[in-house]
């Protein structure tokens, strides 16, 4: 197989770390780039860059002549690369279906290309009930494990004292350091500055806390959160360091060397159990997940939060999240994609039939 990445978003944005970069680092050729210019913090500017991205994606398949194409999770951009291959008629290869996360729009967006799409890799056996669920044909519905998971296994990390280095010699120990990550909640009726002040609220009242933040993605208020980070970091120097993207490698390895994730991002809960280390989950961003034993689940407002972070560094806690098994970890994930990609471009591709099962109410 040849692969063509097309790379857009926030890889090409130079506010969310410009990871383009690394890609290129990696060895993998960049067949198109589509940026994706939002003009401000508003849902009306994702819209419009939505539309820009179909645009893009349409030149970029044009030139390319893809077989089919591989798109992973929820964004927005990668809803709007899903329609568009859809109507060029190119086969959708669809990463990460058939989980659930009610607290945002991506929920829908996911579940949007999962009926857009042909193949299906996804992560645990109740992933694949739902796309079963949603009419798709068992045959192309394959439970492959998460690749954020497979990732943390399969990559030789940094050590403590060169990651350190690549932060400015900010230097993280298990006893007290938190590694933060919060995003917009995009169905949340509050404001995501709202929310966001509240953790860090939370943060202040463990004051000897060493505190790794990464940025928010953006979605609309990403930006605004990104900037009360930096705000917070410049207050609070030497305690606090603010990444915008710490990019694959420098974040495994940073999941080596703090106690805790804080925040609402989808890897608290995928790929940090792996880690044997605690998450804290915040609020409805992630609402519905499937989650391992390792993961607390706690409420927006500060003490709530607070209250989760002690119970994070209590001894029970680390206790369970040492043995906490992860639902998303399969021995092969990459062996079982690839097999099942390249076992799907050998078949003819007609139209999608619905599997419709018995109704059960």
């Amino acid at each position: 197989m040849d692969l063509s990445v097309v790379a857009t978003n926030m890889h090409l944005d130079e506010r969310f770390g410009m990871t383009v970069d690394e890609i290129s680092a990696a060895g993998f050729d960049i067949g198109f780039r589509v940026p994706v210019p939002v003009a401000d913090d508003s849902s009306v500017a994702r819209v419009h860059a939505m539309a820009r991205t179909m645009e893009g994606m349409a030149k970029a398949f044009d030139t390319l002549r893809p077989d089919c194409v591989v798109i992973l999770g929820d964004r927005f951009e990668m809803f709007a690369a899903a329609t568009t291959a859809a109507m060029m008629r190119i086969p959708i290869v669809h990463i990460a279906g058939g989980t659930v996360s009610y607290g945002a729009v991506d929920d829908s967006l996911r579940h949007g290309i999962t009926k857009l799409a042909s193949l299906h890799l996804v992560e645990t056996e109740e992933h694949r009930r739902r796309v079963l669920q949603m009419g798709e044909s068992p045959d192309h519905v394959v439970v492959a494990g998460a690749l954020g998971v497979w990732n943390i296994m399969h990559h030789e990390l940094l050590a403590p004292s060169r990651l350190a280095e690549s932060l400015d010699g900010f230097d993280l120990k298990p006893e007290n350091s938190l590694m933060v990550t919060y995003h917009p909640a995009t169905l949340d009726d509050a404001l995501p500055t709202e929310r966001f002040m509240d953790l860090l609220k939370a943060l202040e009242r463990f004051p000897d806390m060493h505190i790794l933040m990464t940025g928010a993605n953006n979605d609309a208020g990403g930006l605004a959160i990104n900037s009360l980070a930096a705000r917070f970091a410049a207050d609070n120097p030497g305690r606090v360091k603010f990444v915008p993207s710490l990019g694959m490698l420098r974040y495994l390895s940073a999941l080596k060397c703090v106690g805790a994730v804080v925040g609402n991002s989808s890897s608290g809960i995928v790929e940090v159990p792996s880690m044997s280390i605690p998450t804290v989950d915040i609020g409805i961003r992630q609402k519905g997940r499937q989650c391992a034993d390792s993961v607390i689940h706690c409420g927006d407002d500060t003490d709530s939060i607070a209250e989760a972070i002690r119970q994070a560094f209590s001894p029970e806690m680390r206790a369970k999240a040492a043995v906490a098994h992860n639902p998303y970890f399969r021995e092969d994930t990459v062996g079982i994609m690839t097999d099942a990609i390249a076992t799907f471009l050998k078949q003819p591709h007609t139209m999608k039939i619905f599997n419709d099962m018995p109704c059960q109410f």
